[in-house]
Formats: structure tokens, C-alpha cells, sequence
């Protein structure tokens, strides 16, 4: 069918396809072929790398702005997408070739661009508050994206070990918390802000977290066994908290899923909100002890 008709028809198509799926089955199917691309990309080079985690930065960037959006708020998408995505990488840039850290000023002369465009702005009547949520957007998601460069590049040299691994113990504390949560869930973790969540579902994901470190600890030697079960420590606390911060988020707006471009899973941010936290924590783990 061609035509706007045409156009509508497929994503009436894909949705009939999608509703034959449980929940949980359209997680796992999405998780794995994420997961799949994800780390072919990382194990690749540091070029693939790069390019699907600066379209992730991107669209997470742009899916965070729109949530904005839908309480009157005008922050500026494209310009803090841009910047995010410039910030990420420069940090790339300069861990690979050894570029001087002060390139790092001209993050802060491209984003005091946002006085300039405000100020050109007629229809916003809080043009420091779309300004501040600008910033925002900016050192929520992308600042995390941009210090995952640190841990991928060990004195310049790529190394896809402490990103991979990371990954692994986070998914592995996602499912180990999802289905203690569902088994054996009583006593709820933070009621206010994620009635779902459990301690005893953290618990399991705690474990599972920690096993899979001391499992990765045996092939990937960039980092000791010690480290490898600490960094699984600070993913879980900090993973955590991650995901209550965005859910807090969500409430503010009223909204259960920050999008829907991943089946099973929302969007972006629903996606990766634990290693927005956990990102900070673990690279200043591995770079300052």
C-alpha cells in the first residue's frame, strides 16, 4: 500500500505482530538483539564503538528534551543534542590522540551559546528555567556517554574489557532484580517513586551481579578480581539509584515510559538509566584508585 495510507498501515502491521509477544518475551527478545549489537560494536574496534554509542547519546539526548516538552517547557533540542553529542566526541577525540586537555574549553564556549539564542527567543516567557533544563540535559545524559571514553581507552590505547564487563554486571543485576523481584518481592524498596521495586528483588540482583564480576574476572584482565567485585558493588547502588532517579522523573511528568522505541523495554532512557548514574562512579573507580 502506497501513499500515507501506506505509511500507517506498517506500524498497524508491526504493532498486531508485537501483541502476539508477552511482555517478558518481547524484553528478552529486544534485550538480546540490543545486547547482540552493542557488544559486536564494542569487541569490534573503537570506531564501531563510537558510532552506535554516539547514536545512543543522541537519541536518549533528544528523547529526554521531548519529555520536557510535554510540560510547556522549551529547552533547546537541537542545540543541547548538538552540544551533547560534540562533548561526547571531543572526550573520544582527546583519549585517543592525546589531544590537550583545554580543548575541553570549547564545551563551555559552545554552550554559552544558549544566552545568545535565548535571548533571540520571543515566545519564552522562563527563558532561564528552558536554559537551566538545557544544561540539563547535557550533564544527565550526555557527561555520562562522555566518560565511558575514559574507561574504553587505557593510557590512549582502546580496550573494550572494563565497558563490556561493566555492561554485563549491570544487565546481570537488571535480571537478577527482575526476577527475585517477581519470585520472592515483599518488601518494597522505594515506594514512593517505584512501587515494583523490592529488596528483595536488589538482593537477587546484588548476587547475580556479583557472580557474573568474579566470572568475567577470569577472561578480562585489564582489571583484578577485587576490582571487578567492587566495580559490581557500585553498579548495583548506584544502577539503582539510577533507575529511581528516572522514575522520579517520569512521575514528575506523569508518564510510565519515556518512550516506546525499544519493545518491551520504552525508550532510551528506560533503557540505560542505571549507567547514567553508574557511569561517574565506575570511571572515577577505575581511573583514580
Amino acid at each position: 500500500m502506497a501513499g500515507p495510507l501506506g505509511l500507517a498501515y506498517k506500524p498497524l502491521k508491526m504493532n498486531a505482530l508485537l501483541s502476539k509477544f508477552t511482555e517478558l518475551q518481547l524484553r528478552v527478545m529486544a534485550a538480546l538483539v540490543g545486547g547482540v549489537v552493542i557488544l559486536a560494536a564494542l569487541w569490534w574496534n573503537e570506531w564501531s564503538y563510537f558510532g552506535v554509542f554516539f547514536v545512543i547519546c543522541g537519541l536518549a539526548m533528544w528523547e529526554f528534551y521531548r519529555l520536557l516538552g510535554l510540560e510547556g517547557n522549551l529547552p533547546l533540542k537541537t542545540f543541547g543534542t548538538i552540544n551533547g553529542l560534540f562533548l561526547y566526541a571531543l572526550t573520544f577525540f582527546v583519549e585517543k590522540y592525546k589531544l590537550d586537555t583545554e580543548l575541553y574549553l570549547l564545551v563551555f564556549i559552545s554552550l554559552s551559546g544558549v544566552y545568545f539564542i535565548k535571548l533571540y527567543v520571543k515566545k519564552d516567557e522562563k527563558p532561564f528555567r528552558n536554559i537551566a533544563y538545557t544544561f540539563l540535559g547535557v550533564f544527565y545524559v550526555a557527561v555520562p556517554f562522555a566518560l565511558l571514553n575514559l574507561a574504553t581507552f587505557i593510557n590512549h590505547v582502546y580496550s573494550y574489557q572494563v565497558l563490556m564487563g561493566a555492561l554485563f554486571i549491570l544487565w546481570a543485576s537488571d535480571t537478577g532484580a527482575y526476577f527475585s523481584g517477581r519470585a520472592f518481592g515483599r518488601h518494597k524498596l522505594f515506594m514512593r517513586v517505584s512501587p515494583k521495586k523490592t529488596w528483595e528483588g536488589s538482593i537477587g540482583g546484588a548476587l547475580l551481579a556479583l557472580g557474573t564480576a568474579f566470572a568475567i574476572s577470569l577472561y578480562f584482565k585489564d582489571l583484578p578480581t577485587w576490582k571487578w567485585l567492587c566495580s559490581a558493588l557500585i553498579i548495583v547502588v548506584a544502577g539503582t539509584y539510577g533507575d529511581l532517579v528516572e522514575s522520579l522523573f517520569k512521575r514528575s511528568i506523569h508518564i510510565k515510559d519515556s518512550g516506546n522505541a525499544i519493545p518491551g523495554h520504552g525508550g532510551f532512557l528506560d533503557r540505560f538509566d542505571s549507567l547514567l548514574l553508574s557511569a561517574p562512579f565506575i570511571v572515577a573507580f577505575v581511573r583514580l584508585v
